[in-house]
């Protein structure tokens, strides 16, 4: 690589892979754009008349192709190089043909933000008030100050990302978290969760949440009237229950 600023190897994997995620994401706002909060067949040859319009699915379009152009622009300058068509998925190819030069420039973790927030803003306007956010605790990543959240998404088939606010580049999925949480046992103040946090993290209902702090004995705090379990107490828990799984 060549001088200048670095991405980690997790942020350029997870750049790389947000990039190429990016033209699916333009053409499911591409279905929204008749008004309604669900994607619509993309055959149906465009909005029904007098259906309202989706302003956020056009302005996510629209800031799509205006960053992806913008970064298009600076490879080109920069390299001297032919310009790619102005749309979606030409652009993303282009910068995906470049991405190793950008992830060496300075500008690296700019692009790496702007490339996360496209997608982050176009899941948003997709899946509207659908996702929930749960602090988990500091970044596992050396030298990195931020706050992870885990991002769970219902449904059919929920999900949940634990991403960092800072750097968002640094994000896991799900079946990582205990891992995290062992990365975490140098913190210096303990971490307190409550039942919707251990319910959402663990996929318990909240009852057999309060039924296994009961007989596990977890360590219990209240603030604001709001019950909060010790988080060391409740991984042990889930590690045993994980280990007694596989031993079957």
């Amino acid at each position: 690589m060549t001088t200048g600023y670095r991405l980690c190897r997790e942020c350029r994997v997870a750049l790389a892979a947000g990039l190429l995620g990016l033209p699916a994401l333009y053409d499911e706002c591409g279905a929204l754009l008749g008004g309604s909060t669900q994607p619509r067949d993309r055959t149906s040859g465009g909005p029904m008349p007098g259906m309202p319009f989706n302003t956020a699915a056009a302005d996510v379009r629209a800031s799509m192709l205006g960053v992806l152009g913008s970064w298009s622009g600076l490879v080109v300058d920069a390299r001297k190089v032919a310009a790619p068509r102005r749309a979606v998925r030409p652009l993303v190819e282009f910068l995906g043909r470049h991405v190793g030069w950008l992830v060496a420039s300075p500008t690296a973790a700019e692009f790496c933000r702007e490339v996360a927030e496209l997608a982050r803003s176009a899941r948003r306007v997709i899946s509207p008030e659908r996702a929930r956010r749960i602090p988990v605790g500091p970044c596992v990543e050396p030298g990195c100050d931020g706050t992870l959240v885990a991002t769970v998404r219902p449904g059919a088939a929920p999900s949940t990302e634990i991403i960092c606010g800072t750097q968002v580049a640094h994000r896991w999925p799900e079946r990582h978290w205990l891992q995290l949480s062992g990365s975490m046992d140098d913190r210096p103040s303990p971490r307190w969760l409550s039942v919707g946090s251990i319910s959402q993290l663990w996929r318990i209902p909240p009852g057999s949440v309060y039924r296994l702090a009961s007989e596990q004995k977890w360590r219990r705090n209240t603030v604001a009237g709001k019950k909060l379990y010790h988080e060391t107490d409740v991984r042990q828990t889930f590690d045993k229950r994980k280990s007694r799984t596989h031993d079957r």
